[in-house]
């Protein structure tokens, strides 16, 4: 068996044994190495092995800490309660960073479901979900300046999106029909989520209504890690 399996056994070993608990910071590369008495590159080929297995993840700039295997969140798909007031209910400790807020080009499916025209201005909104500092989900909302109007200077500071439609005067919204689906994580979502490639997502995709007016608030595209959650429709 190679360095780097022998490794990677000892290290599975101490997080089931307990040695190492859930959240718990491993030993830096260059620690693990003179400790082990092997080069760096076996340690860093190690820890990449355990990431890929979901048994870790990496904080960028402060080192690799041991994943929440218990981590298991009951999650309503559907409904008119914002992702806050659900992780809020559940007594979960979470934050919410908004990482994208930008115009898109013109997409046709993106357009057709929000009832827009070709010439209308759509905003696309990102904000990444973290429950006791595991990122776990990332939304995406695309939201239409002629409903919104001050959504390029806003967007930045949207966290809830719910709460965004209330602010705006819509307080009485509810889903479009839900589409759900299994993807892998890109590059991208692997390290916005710090999730293992071979850990599936499960893929949101739907949209908000406002009762009174029948006016299509927004397209939603939100995706989820599959090892965190337990799903309620």
């Amino acid at each position: 068996m190679s360095e780097q399996a022998l490794l990677v056994d000892r290290l599975i070993s101490d997080i089931r044994t307990g040695n190492y608990k859930p959240n718990d910071k491993l030993p830096s590369e260059n620690e693990l190495a003179c400790y082990y008495q092997v080069p760096r590159i076996i340690v860093r080929k190690a820890y990449e092995r355990l990431q890929e297995l979901g048994y870790i993840f990496s904080k960028q700039g402060k080192g690799s800490y041991v994943q929440n295997q218990k981590l298991q969140i009951p999650l309503i798909l559907t409904g008119d309660v914002s992702f806050s007031e659900k992780m809020s209910e559940l007594n979960y400790n979470f934050e919410t960073i908004n990482i994208t807020s930008e115009i898109i080009s013109y997409d046709i499916s993106i357009y057709h479901a929000l009832k827009a025209e070709p010439n209308e201005r759509i905003y696309k909104i990102s904000r990444l979900r973290v429950v006791e500092d595991c990122p776990i989900a990332i939304h995406t909302s695309y939201l239409s300046q002629s409903t919104f109007r001050n959504i390029e200077r806003e967007g930045k500071e949207i966290t809830s999106i719910f709460q965004y439609y209330q602010e705006q005067g819509y307080i009485d919204f509810e889903s479009m029909q839900s589409q759900l689906v299994v993807v892998f994580p890109n590059k991208q979502e692997r390290e916005l989520l710090k999730c293992p490639s071979l850990v599936p997502l499960i893929q949101l995709e739907s949209g908000c209504v406002d009762r009174k007016s029948g006016k299509v608030l927004e397209y939603s595209q939100n995706i989820y890690r599959s090892d965190c959650f337990t799903y309620l429709m």
